[in-house]
């Protein structure tokens, strides 16, 4: 059996686009083999279209690892990307809902020649609590916002900054140049560490200016990537909720930048641009 793709990327991120309405596959084993360097696609993971019975179209979202991710804002853009150019739906104002597993999501999406170019994503509003990280309750024994909290890596301490905005995050603020960090080493000891019932998404964090900061991703079940819409809504969410920077950010990654608009009670706001990389066809492997 084959099945038709298509690669998109938003600043770097990139995601494998499927229809799947129809077919009932393993998702998870075929993002781990379409996701492969040299031997695979390779991506970030992939996106699947569902029908849905509360929004205009449902993403299935899965990590390179196999696992099925609650959301991705850069998923959900590059999803939708391949919903409306492909008018697999059109809707019927000029925002888009997608129900994913962080919740419905609508999008906002800017056109060029009838292909969407860029788009704004409402994310929702983040969670600051324990319960809503989640964290390990025999760690934490309250249900209170986890700031600047001391996490023991065993060798070294960092301090952490926990968030979800439709999947959890720990985003670490530091004066050392983030190039200079062992994201390789470090990500993964963050990513699992008993604090984190679920795994974690892990950031760390320049603040350039009031207008402007620089992020490196570690993404739960995919490692360092070159951008994240929820990593990158992390990274502005904690740097807005401390005063470090205005109420409008420019979050700068590797593979580009993402803007992330926050006031504190609202919906969090993601900007970014979106692109195809190509086409394809896929046998499936026995």
């Amino acid at each position: 059996m084959k099945i038709e793709f298509t690669k998109y990327h938003g600043a770097g991120n990139d995601y494998i686009a499927v229809d799947g309405r129809g077919l009932d596959l393993d998702w998870g084993l075929l993002s781990k083999e379409m996701s492969k360097p040299h031997f695979g696609v390779y991506s970030d993971g992939i996106v699947v279209v569902k029908e849905s019975d509360v929004a205009d179209i449902k993403m299935r979202i899965f990590n390179p690892d196999g696992s099925e991710a609650e959301m991705s804002g850069n998923g959900v853009r590059l999803f939708s990307k391949f919903v409306l150019d492909n008018k697999i739906i059109e809707p019927s104002s000029n925002t888009l809902k997608v129900q994913t597993g962080g919740g419905v999501r609508e999008v906002y999406p800017q056109f060029n020649d009838n292909l969407m170019i860029s788009a704004k994503v409402a994310m929702g509003q983040p969670g600051f609590l324990r319960d809503e990280i989640p964290l390990n309750n025999q760690l934490i024994s309250e249900n209170i916002e986890i700031q600047d909290f001391r996490l023991d890596l065993g060798d070294q301490e960092l301090f952490v900054n926990c968030v979800n905005i439709g999947n959890p995050h720990a985003v670490m603020i530091t004066d050392v140049d983030i190039d200079e960090i062992d994201l390789e080493r470090i990500g993964p000891l963050v990513e699992n560490n008993i604090l984190f019932p679920n795994r974690i998404n892990f950031e760390v964090v320049n603040i350039i200016s009031k207008d402007e900061i620089r992020a490196r991703i570690f993404e739960r079940g995919a490692g360092e990537t070159l951008s994240s819409g929820t990593g990158t809504s992390a990274c502005g969410i904690i740097c807005i909720k401390k005063g470090l920077v205005n109420e409008n950010v420019k979050v700068n990654v590797p593979g580009g930048f993402l803007n992330i608009s926050w006031s504190i009670g609202q919906d969090v706001y993601l900007e970014g641009p979106t692109e195809k990389v190509f086409s394809g066809t896929w046998e499936l492997r026995s």
